[in-house]
């Protein structure tokens, strides 16, 4: 019985605290997102020439994402019915968001005109361990030029 009161807490806890927590971060990435979109953010092909620059630089912006009890409940049923597991996706679009607002960001203090060639990179920190976390990092990478 107490097991089931800690699992049902936890659940409870887990789905109220994520659900505060998402809706802060998604507003915070808004107003972020809005104060810097008059920095264009551009991927290029290979063959596509570079824009002229006086200076250029590496700009990298990266987050780690982590899931809550909740979530991982619910993406546990999902992935035994296999498809999307949807309640990952919002972690996924937060990180994206997150990296490439702090690669911009970063790019804005050094004084960019534009960022260039940018890309994305993920990968799994938590995954099916034993402890049940389930983390992620994205990483952005562009290059910035004045």
């Amino acid at each position: 019985m107490d097991t089931l009161l800690i699992f049902s807490v936890l659940l409870v806890v887990g789905f109220f605290a994520g659900t505060y927590v998402e809706k802060k971060h998604f507003d915070d990435l808004s107003d972020r997102e809005y104060r810097t979109r008059q920095l264009p953010v551009i991927s290029i092909g290979a063959k596509t020439p570079m824009p002229e620059a006086d200076r250029a630089k590496l700009f990298v912006g990266s987050v780690v994402v982590s899931s809550d009890y909740f979530k991982n409940f619910v993406a546990f049923w999902l992935n035994l019915f296999g498809g999307r597991i949807s309640v990952y996706e919002t972690l996924m679009e937060r990180g994206r968001r997150e990296a490439v607002l702090r690669m911009k960001e970063d790019a804005m203090k050094w004084g960019a005109s534009q960022v260039v060639n940018v890309r994305l990179e993920t990968s799994e920190l938590g995954g099916q361990t034993a402890n049940g976390i389930v983390a992620f990092e994205v990483i952005a990478y562009g290059t910035g030029i004045q």
